[in-house]
């Protein structure tokens, strides 16, 4: 090596260091016993883009409550009694639930609102204001979060035959608030739009509404939106998630079994708010169908509908369907050109169900049951639409051993072919009438089943360690697949795909490094590329877990990772051996183990490989999810490289969270994706703590 050499890769090597980076250098791999082969002449299966997709549904924070939805208010079409208990002597739900109960308060002493059965403007009631000739009466919702000179957008539906004022306040003096005095609604509910400017950050602002006379007036609904918002999506968010990059995403879930589409259609302010029993909470149904159609469309991502098999029924799914993609020559299609999208919106992907193996979903049945009930859908669906995609509800003996559905059907063990494998059975008598079936997947925190108990028992394992159930998981997955593809000789296996369309890491439990997720996570995408030809698509648990912020959106390192991988790792998979298998975990064969461990030979880190589709680039994939510095010493076969490089890495965030003015609301630390050029190809990778490395390497 020339000196100048020395001293370029000397300096390099530094900046890289400061950068969080570690080099690939030729450096001695003699004194390394961890080592790997890539061989790039041994392929599989390209890799479906749409492994990259998200999951997402009405429920909790998702959308509302400082989700994804720019919508500031809660309640905003008045489905609770606005009562005068203060709201300090209520109790919230928690987990990014609203609470039971109105966030208005009254304005005026008690009586002063009464709800409006018989003039309600949405839903069963609307809100109507007995007023005083000297002493304003209204109401009130504090704990808005607004920013100092941004705009907020709106409006009220009002019926009153007095001046109403209308007001954004951002502190307690009279000067820290901005008023808007709306008249001449008369009688019959008018719609009158709202516009402000906040002059400071504040994390508990609050919209008035207030008026004096006699008499009284109502209140239809109000909503007030950062101005910037995008089809009703928050601007910053959207932003976020555009770079991330998600390839499709999943709208469905638990909520989907007892929700009514038609009710989440047409004018928003209409839209009555209903109560969704799934997560015992209300809906506004302000995201409906048209609304998560624009989302997929800003995110350039492939739609996938979820339709309700459970308290819901065929006739009920097929006009969705119609409503999504019918001609405007159908009555469905009509409505949907009336509410403005003339234009069918031509989605492919449609689920039938979710979860109905579990008591935990409504309208849960035996399968043998749900199996008649399933091809009455898909023949009424297709009867619609020929061309889509159907994906059933799938559960293999892991999912129904390792939920609540064990205790339903009376064994953690469950057997293949036997009458609680869901999968054997829904293969068995509604293969024709579905493409994909679905599979779910939640490994438990911190627990393994005890065969001798029967039953999960707690236990202490390393990070590295519990990162593994998840792309555990995925392998028992491909091993039931391909015991089933023993099971059924008459169907082709690997064009009935898995739609791994929920996943995410068991609860990582408060003592988890915050890249746990991402850490974890990255190895079961790692595992999906290592079996390729067996997966149709993969949704992420999901969509707003990715980002946080109540007026800026932060994206967090499980959002980081994806973006990582979506645009940086390669589509078709190549095969990677090593010297150091992954160790076998506690637990029990086909309830939460794999007959072989999920990842490469290379413990503890992960590594896998993948050539981009035109065999430009070799990218390799390298996670190390433990809390030390690892070295592993690397070999390439089958390829010749061009020179260069370039290396990406994703390392927990450094530091404390960027620092806030007075009155905004706290942020979560800043993640980056860091890179640097590659000086050299071959011989030892220093892979940091907590890190997840994709290295792009070009190829002749």
């Amino acid at each position: 090596m020339t000196s100048k050499k020395a001293l370029w890769e000397s300096i390099f090597m530094r900046l890289a260091v400061a950068a969080g980076l570690a080099m690939t250098l030729s450096l001695p791999a003699s004194a390394q016993s961890l080592r790997m082969t890539i061989d790039a002449s041994k392929t599989g299966a390209p890799i479906t883009p749409l492994i990259y997709g998200q999951f997402t549904e009405n429920a909790n924070s998702n959308f509302y409550h400082g989700g994804l939805w720019a919508e500031m208010l809660e309640d905003r079409k008045f489905y609770y009694p606005i009562t005068d208990t203060p709201p300090a002597a209520q109790t919230a739900q928690g987990r990014g639930r609203p609470a039971p109960f109105s966030p208005w308060r009254p304005i005026g002493g008690d009586g002063v609102v009464a709800m409006d059965l018989q003039r309600a403007y949405s839903g069963q009631q609307s809100a109507r204001i007995a007023l005083d000739p000297a002493v304003p009466h209204g109401i009130a919702q504090n704990g808005l979060a607004v920013l100092r000179g941004k705009q907020y957008t709106g409006r009220i539906v009002l019926a009153s035959d007095v001046a109403v004022d209308v007001s954004l306040i951002w502190g307690p003096a009279p000067q820290q608030r901005q008023t808007l005095k709306i008249a001449g609604a008369g009688n019959a509910y008018r719609t009158f739009p709202l516009a402000f400017t906040s002059a400071a950050d504040s994390s508990d602002a609050t919209i008035e509404i207030l008026a004096t006379g006699r008499g009284s007036f109502n209140i239809g609904a109000i909503s007030l939106m950062p101005a910037d918002n995008i089809h009703g999506w928050r601007a910053d968010s959207v932003r976020a998630l555009q770079e991330i990059g998600p390839t499709n995403i999943r709208y469905g879930g638990n909520f989907i079994s007892d929700y009514d589409w038609s009710k989440g259609v047409g004018d928003p302010d209409r839209r009555p708010s209903t109560f969704d029993f799934a997560w015992k909470q209300m809906d506004t149904n302000d995201v409906g169908t048209d609304e998560i159609l624009a989302l997929t469309k800003l995110l350039n991502a492939e739609p996938y509908m979820n339709v309700n098999a459970g308290f819901g029924d065929a006739k009920s799914a097929a006009e969705w369907l119609e409503y999504v993609n019918g001609a405007t020559t159908t009555p469905m299609g009509k409505l949907r050109a009336a509410n403005g999208h003339p234009e069918p919106y031509k989605v492919k992907w449609w689920n039938i169900g979710n979860e109905m193996y579990g008591p935990w979903q409504l309208g849960q049945m035996q399968i043998e049951q749900y199996a008649i009930k399933h091809n009455l859908f898909a023949q009424a669906m297709r009867k619609v639409d020929p061309s889509i995609t159907i994906v059933g509800v799938g559960a293999t003996p892991e999912e129904m051993g390792t939920t609540r559905a064990a205790a339903s059907y009376g064994t953690s063990i469950v057997e293949f072919g036997s009458a609680q494998d869901w999968d054997s059975v829904m293969l068995s008598k509604d293969a024709a009438n579905f493409d994909d079936l679905s599979e779910h997947l939640y490994p438990k925190g911190n627990q393994a089943f005890d065969a001798a108990q029967g039953k999960f028992v707690g236990i202490e394992e390393s990070q590295a360690d519990h990162a593994r159930r998840l792309p555990n998981r995925v392998k028992m997955t491909v091993e039931a697949w391909q015991e089933y593809e023993k099971r059924f000789p008459n169907l082709d296996m690997k064009k009935i795909q898995i739609a791994l369309d929920e996943w995410r890491p068991g609860d990582p439990g408060g003592s988890r490094s915050p890249m746990f997720s991402a850490l974890s996570s990255a190895e079961a995408l790692n595992e999906i590329s290592r079996n390729s030809e067996w997966f149709a698509l993969s949704d992420f648990t999901h969509l707003t877990g990715l980002v946080s912020g109540r007026t800026e959106t932060t994206i967090l390192p499980i959002g980081r990772m994806f973006e990582l991988y979506r645009h940086h790792f390669g589509s078709i998979p190549v095969a990677v051996t090593g010297n150091a298998p992954q160790r076998e975990l506690q637990g029990t064969l086909n309830v939460d183990k794999p007959k072989v461990s999920s990842g490469s030979d290379t413990y503890p880190l992960d590594v896998a490989a993948a050539w981009t589709a035109d065999r430009k680039l070799l990218t390799v994939a390298v996670v190390n999810p433990t809390d030390s510095e690892q070295r592993i010493s690397i070999a390439f076969k089958g390829v010749t490289f061009a020179g260069g490089g370039k290396l990406l890495r994703l390392v927990a965030p450094q530091g404390p969270p960027p620092a806030q003015a007075s009155g905004q609301p706290p942020r979560q630390p800043e993640t980056t994706i860091v890179q640097a050029p590659l000086s050299q190809i071959g011989g030892e990778l220093v892979v940091p703590k907590q890190s997840i490395s994709i290295y792009e390497l070009p190829a002749h």
